[in-house]
């Protein structure tokens, strides 16, 4: 039994059986809690992470197939809306694999350590909130968590990817795709790089 044991730990899982998550490097030790890369082969935990800081427990693929159902407010539009985003588990995780897929064939490189540089680059560590005193309200820099800098960093990629596929004739996964790289890049044309950018200098100016 133990001889079973040690050939099963020795067995190298991949994530859908494609991509290796054994050798990733998560260079910001502020979010390796938070990043998850556990090796699967279906990604789907049903909703069942319900403890504070739940989230932190599903994988991060999983986290960015979900921004895909609704990207969020923009500014002051109201949560973006399409056809393709359905909520379907099925349709949602086949952007994302299409995605992974096209940024192995551009950068020559396992698709999830990008993610991972490109979450690190497109997180802020610094933002803006607003404090009453005496009847006024002031901006006042705070520091970002953690767990919010990973769920900013994915909605951004989506958000990003959906500026710049809907009414232009390209395909989400491809938008998707592109931002992802630009922002582990660290390109200012990423659009998680840029508000991750804005956001920084906004705070400093509130200290």
């Amino acid at each position: 039994m133990v001889e079973k044991t040690e050939q099963k730990n020795k067995i190298n899982f991949k994530l859908f059986d494609l991509y290796d998550t054994s050798n990733i490097e998560i260079k910001d030790p502020a979010l390796k809690p938070y990043i998850n890369l556990s090796a699967k082969l279906l990604l789907k935990s049903h909703g069942r992470n319900h403890d504070r800081f739940g989230s932190s427990k599903t994988n991060v693929i999983e986290k960015l197939a979900r921004h895909l159902d609704v990207p969020g407010h923009v500014g002051k539009k109201h949560k973006l809306i399409t056809s393709w985003g359905s909520g379907k588990y099925n349709k949602n995780m086949k952007i994302v694999l299409e995605a992974l897929k096209l940024i192995q064939e551009k950068t020559k490189k396992n698709p999830i350590q990008v993610l991972v540089s490109a979450i690190e680059n497109g997180s802020p560590r610094d933002e803006v909130t607003v404090i009453e005193h005496a009847g006024a309200r002031y901006p006042q820099a705070v520091d970002t968590s953690p767990y919010r800098r990973v769920a900013l960093a994915l909605r951004w990629f989506v958000q990003g990817a959906y500026n710049k596929s809907f009414g232009k004739g390209k395909k989400i996964s491809q938008t998707l795709a592109n931002e992802i790289i630009m922002a582990s890049e660290g390109n200012m044309e990423s659009f998680a790089v840029s508000k991750k950018t804005e956001l920084e200098k906004q705070a400093d100016g509130a200290r």
